[in-house]
């Protein structure tokens, strides 16, 4: 045995152990439970110890609340619905697997996944998988509830490990959140948030939305390979042959579902060719007038929506064309039948939703993150290396405090102006924030589509854990940090600009 073979022994043996330690902790739900508990109490000792910690730009500290207290007790108790109902990921997953119940149900899925299957090498299907995962961050959060469960149906249909799909995605979707090959949303609200952090002290200094665009770009084909690696070599080995099965069980196509696919293909080109239309051009009856632009627009504003209700017709039609569908009956069978499968999701995102606004209101995680970023203002040490220390500490505040946007409020207006005054650009900054904001999302509890893979992921292994998540995606994790914190490194000593106009060094 080589090396490199005793070396990936060793890791396979450290995420087993790792699995075996984080499943000794009770279902996710149960521990959610725990977890509300602990903070409740963690809440009321920080306040007696009187923690708090200040903010850039504000005279008032922001001090630890108590759930405990009177104000915290009628707090739980009259926002314990509205911490559910409002609970990003529970509107999104509900109304997406609507449209995507219709499109299983009719076997249409199946037939496209065994068309792709057949149509494309083994390895070229991970490849597919992590580069769409980051390629899906345009449309926002859709990734999470459309391309991971996709994808351990891909892994499943071609013989190969479902869960491996699931990490996959869940890698291109997390972890390499802030790469892609276009712009999206995401910059726009980096690119404002940097701006106004740089008018601290260079008024008038713009961040353009696409200051990064150059540097995202190489990182989705690095990410994108290294994703493949990693799922290859330690992922699929440490799995096992978990669902693996034989391939050549996939039947031919027949005429029925041929014509099925012929419909749905001309219903993909009439609603893009009215989304188009209605977004794309100026004026459209899908553009804002208050916000003109396509970022702005209801197409991605309502990505989930538009994908559920793409989902659901285009899995109607195939079930009516190919015969499989006698009336519309069946598809509304199909939405029930996904929902039926929903309830043990259900569960854990309440108690999840709980625990995540309980963090929020105790202001424990904003205390976390200002008292990081005081300490990374305090070292003096030269720009590369404080990018390097931010893009680490970053990543270890995102453990804590999962909204990107939010972290940026904090960390921007002090590390903005002090690497400016450094010498370093604010796109540069921001970009290293970025990686680490990036980096960890898949190894945190507290990222709120977290639930949302496991429950996913138990769709094909029952007792699937944290544990066994976490241990799934460290891998992931780590590769992404190190290989992108040193192409960033790289690219500063190199001074290459990070997008059009927008370089790395100052003057």
């Amino acid at each position: 045995m080589t090396e490199t073979s005793n070396n990936i022994s060793r890791w396979q043996h450290f995420l087993s152990g790792l699995e075996r330690a984080g499943n000794r902790l009770p279902v996710p739900a149960v521990l959610f439970i725990w977890l509300c508990l602990f903070l409740v109490v963690l809440s009321w000792l920080f306040t007696l110890m009187g923690t708090q910690a200040y903010l850039p730009g504000r005279d008032e500290p922001v001090v630890a609340r108590s759930l405990l207290s009177p104000e915290g007790l009628r707090w739980m108790l009259t926002n314990t619905v509205d911490n559910f109902i409002g609970f990003a990921p529970v509107g999104s997953v509900l109304v997406v697997m609507l449209g995507m119940g219709v499109a299983e149900h009719s076997g249409l899925l199946k037939v496209l996944l065994e068309r792709l299957v057949l149509a494309a090498p083994r390895v070229l299907l991970t490849w597919v998988v992590v580069l769409a995962g980051i390629l899906s961050n345009l449309a926002m959060d859709a990734g999470y509830v459309v391309l991971i469960p996709l994808a351990a149906m891909l892994f499943a249909v071609a013989g190969r490990p479902a869960l491996a799909g699931v990490a996959a995605a869940f890698a291109g979707v997390s972890a390499g959140y802030s790469a892609n090959l276009l712009l999206g949303p995401v910059d726009a609200i980096m690119a404002g948030m940097t701006t106004e952090a740089a008018a601290l002290v260079a008024e008038g200094y713009q961040v353009g939305i696409a200051s990064n665009y150059y540097f995202a770009a190489v990182s989705t084909l690095l990410l994108s390979g290294i994703g493949v690696w990693v799922t290859e070599k330690l992922v699929v080995p440490y799995l096992g042959a978990e669902n693996q099965k034989p391939v050549d069980s996939i039947a031919p196509l027949s005429a029925a579902d041929r014509r099925g696919l012929w419909a749905v293909l001309a219903w993909t080109l009439v609603l893009g060719l009215l989304l188009a239309a209605g977004s794309a051009t100026e004026g459209g009856w899908l553009r804002d007038p208050e916000r003109p632009g396509f970022l702005a627009s209801a197409v991605l504003q309502s990505i989930v929506v538009v994908i559920a209700l793409y989902a659901g017709i285009a899995g109607w039609l195939f079930g009516r064309v190919s015969g499989r569908y006698r009336d519309s009956r069946a598809a509304v069978q199909g939405m029930e039948t996904s929902m039926s499968t929903m309830a043990t999701y259900l569960v854990l995102m309440f108690f999840a939703a709980q625990f995540v606004n309980y963090f929020a209101w105790s202001q424990l995680g904003t205390i976390m993150a200002a008292t990081g970023a005081q300490l990374l203002q305090g070292l003096e040490l030269n720009p590369g290396l404080l990018l390097l220390l931010l893009v680490l500490i970053t990543a270890v505040i995102n453990l804590f405090v999962g909204s990107a946007s939010a972290k940026w409020a904090l960390l921007g207006p002090v590390f903005v102006p002090m690497l400016y005054l450094l010498g370093v650009s604010p796109e540069a900054t921001q970009m290293a924030y970025r990686i680490g904001d990036s980096s960890t999302n898949i190894i945190t509890p507290l990222m709120p589509y977290f639930g949302v893979v496991i429950a996913f992921a138990q769709r094909y292994r029952s007792d699937f854990g944290i544990g066994t998540l976490v241990a799934m995606m460290l891998p992931y994790s780590l590769a992404f940090l190190v290989a992108w914190s040193g192409l960033l490194i790289t690219w500063f000593w190199l001074g290459w600009p990070l997008g059009p106009g927008a370089p790395m060094l100052l003057g």
